[in-house]
């Protein structure tokens, strides 16, 4: 009996992981506005962020580096995470946090496309229809009446699309790459973090769509250290958990964010929910509703 214990008490653990990396993401939208009030642009932020985690990781563990000679799938975790956190970071900024949120976890529909390819895990009927409820409720949400098309509005919509696919692709790849060094995976998340959002923030000034880094201060420095803390854990628990559950599994726990961050972003009067947002959100979530019913037939990793 106690062998049977420990797979779900590893599960469960997995799952309270996920959990707090939602709620990670869920209200950072927060702290990245005020970040901006004080003049600094999400990807500047975003970018010393995850050079802290960077350099924090690397002091404890300098030989992180050494799995990407063995694990080549790191580099495509890498570019992931750091397109992921360029999209969401930015479009939860300057859009509508509950919209944006929306857009970003059509994550499970674009899971059920990259886990047959990249894992084995073949849709089923009953996948192919969460995805076509999943589909459908982002396109209410996308047709506005001043629109002819459900096709994204604003930058904010395109950065929250961009986003979910590569957050998919992040889960995903922590599943493939269960087996990595757990350092090597951190380095390729906070890299990616890093290294990416730097170069797209230095490309977005040379084109005056960022502005410059502007000089540093006491009061913007401590709220790029308290984020870099924050998002250091919320991480941690995201490697921890998707390693340890299948990819579905994963995007449907994750999907508390939405949870998260609507309620917090209605109550701070950065978001709204007018009709058509709560129809095209509800369709989304009903499909991560009907999945969570079959997460019995999601084959688990081993722990």
């Amino acid at each position: 009996m106690a062998s049977l214990g420990r797979p779900g008490g590893a599960r469960v653990l997995a799952a309270l992981a996920l959990l707090l990396n939602a709620i990670t993401w869920g209200v950072s939208w927060w702290p990245f506005r005020q970040l901006q009030n004080l003049g600094v642009h999400p990807l500047w932020g975003t970018a010393i962020i995850y050079m802290v985690a960077l350099v924090l990781l690397l002091t404890v563990r300098p030989q992180a580096w050494r799995g990407f000679a063995h694990y080549p799938g790191l580099w495509v975790l890498l570019i992931a995470s750091g397109l992921t956190n360029i999209g969401f970071n930015w479009a939860v900024t300057v859009g509508d946090v509950v919209r944006v949120v929306l857009l970003f976890y059509l994550m499970p529909a674009w899971v059920v496309m990259l886990a047959w390819p990249l894992l084995g895990e073949r849709p089923t009927a009953p996948s192919l229809l969460r995805l076509a409820l999943a589909l459908l409720g982002v396109v209410v949400v996308l047709k506005t009446p001043d629109s002819p098309w459900p096709w994204p509005q604003t930058m904010a919509d395109g950065l929250a699309l961009m986003g979910g696919l590569c957050f998919a692709l992040t889960n995903v790849m922590l599943r493939r790459l269960h087996q990595a060094p757990p350092a090597s995976g951190m380095l390729a998340m906070f890299g990616g973090g890093a290294v990416m959002a730097a170069v797209v923030a230095q490309l977005g000034v040379q084109q005056g769509l960022v502005d410059a880094l502007p000089p540093m201060a006491g009061q913007w420095l401590g709220w790029v250290g308290a984020l870099s803390l924050f998002f250091l854990v919320g991480n941690v628990g995201l490697q921890y958990g998707a390693a340890r559950l299948s990819a579905s599994a994963t995007s449907i726990i994750m999907l508390s964010e939405v949870v998260f961050a609507s309620s917090s972003a209605v109550l701070l009067g950065a978001g709204e929910l007018s009709l058509r947002i709560v129809l095209g959100g509800s369709l989304i979530l009903l499909a991560s509703l009907l999945a969570t019913v079959s997460l019995g037939q999601f084959p688990q990793a081993s722990t």
